[in-house]
């Protein structure tokens, strides 16, 4: 279950309500050694152990990452793209038996971080959040879905400068938009009616308006309903939104016309689409 910008954008917001100004009193590592050695999870356990005795002062969200800025210029950065699992747990509530990372605070509160799939959880002092891929991609002039910078005028321009497929425009290092995944992608250019092969620099100005209108609905309405159902929230809560478009919905009927659904490669994975409502 791959965690999108709607989805970290509403984790960060449940840790910033419920870490900020917590101390962090020990933290462990578990499970961890496979997803260390692909630079997944910081290598050593003293990366986190220098979070201990800070303080949360709050937590943000660019793109896919959760960024957990903490007193004296630590930081933790999450973000399970490809799956995870982020809890907070109260006094005396049980802790699950499979984790990557627990912090203690000194409220007897605690937070734990588990990954499924590809992702990160790396703990990194301010001068050194620039080592991290992720961030670098995430944090920086690139909007994402809700920011006020994210106009049709600015969209527009952006895609007229991208010679290269609508995936590799949206989804990906080089993407003029900060936190859509392949999942967000499908269900964005299916609810516009394009083609995924189509050249962002040659959609006209109506395929542009009904692009941005896709991403921006699509946004509210994860926001809205608690992220996709598979994800689970800080309090192990389900989402209720259910894709419209997605990697199993090949050789079903499309809801709007009835056409066979099909998959196509593209950028490296697959993607659904309805031949007939995206011709």
């Amino acid at each position: 279950m791959s965690v999108e910008f709607a989805e970290a954008h509403l984790l960060s917001q449940q840790m910033n309500s419920e870490l900020t100004d917590k101390k962090v009193a020990a933290c462990k590592l578990a499970n961890c050694t496979k997803f260390q050695s692909m630079g997944f999870i910081s290598p050593y356990l003293s990366n986190f152990e220098r979070l201990c005795g800070r303080t949360v002062e709050a937590v943000i969200c660019r793109g896919n990452v959760v960024r957990v800025k903490f007193s004296d210029a630590q930081n933790l950065l999450l973000a399970p793209e490809y799956g995870g699992i982020i809890l907070f747990h109260k006094k005396d509530s049980p802790i699950p038996e499979k984790f990557h990372l627990k912090l203690d605070f000194t409220d007897q509160t605690a937070l734990t971080v588990l990954l499924t799939g590809m992702g990160i959880i790396h703990a990194l002092a301010d001068n050194e959040l620039n080592q991290s891929y992720l961030y670098r991609r995430d944090f920086s002039q690139t909007p994402s879905p809700i920011d006020k910078n994210f106009t049709l005028d600015s969209f527009s321009e952006a895609l007229l400068g991208k010679t290269v497929n609508l995936k590799t425009a949206l989804v990906g290092k080089d993407a003029i938009i900060a936190g859509l995944g392949n999942c967000a992608f499908q269900d964005v250019i299916y609810r516009a009616g394009i083609h995924p092969k189509q050249k962002a620099s040659e959609l006209t100005k109506a395929e542009q308006q009904q692009l941005y209108d896709a991403i921006v609905s699509l946004t509210e309405q994860r926001l809205n309903l608690g992220g996709k159902t598979q994800f689970i929230d800080l309090y192990g809560q389900h989402g209720k939104y259910e894709p419209v478009m997605y990697s199993a919905m090949a050789g079903k009927l499309c809801g709007v016309c009835g056409t066979e659904i099909i998959k196509l490669s593209l950028g490296g994975g697959h993607c659904c689409i309805c031949p007939s409502c995206q011709k």
